[in-house]
């Protein structure tokens, strides 16, 4: 049995490594762990729609140079994390590319691994 503290730092530890973390090298093993397969991400980029399945974000992330690589600025800032049993949000800030994302991360815990199962997000340009 889990507590509501131990999985909000289990929720925080694995944004920090494995979507911030993959997010910033453009580490597709890593945005894995913490993705499960059917995800689906929608919103907006600069006030354009945006809606995608995982693999096509990505494949996205694979063919862009990471924000690593491109020496621009980068940061993942956790926000909120709320936890009800197996479920959670998480609200988080994701700087990168000159764009600060405003995400509403939808997770879900599965074998004891909590894994991003939606993922809205709003961008605007910096």
């Amino acid at each position: 049995m889990t507590t509501q503290q131990t999985d909000e730092t289990a929720i925080a530890q694995a944004l920090e490594e494995y979507y911030f973390g993959g997010s910033y090298e453009g580490d597709l093993s890593k945005l894995k762990r913490i993705f499960h397969p059917g995800t689906l991400l929608f919103g907006d980029v600069k006030g354009q729609p945006y809606a995608k399945t995982l693999d096509e974000w990505l494949d996205v992330v694979a063919n862009r140079q990471s924000p690593k690589d491109s020496g621009k600025p980068f940061k993942g800032d956790i926000l909120n994390i709320k936890v009800v049993n197996s479920i959670a949000i998480a609200e988080v800030h994701v700087k990168a590319y000159d764009v600060l994302y405003h995400d509403f991360l939808s997770l879900h815990r599965v074998n004891d691994t909590w894994l991003i199962v939606n993922k809205i997000m709003s961008g605007v340009s910096q």
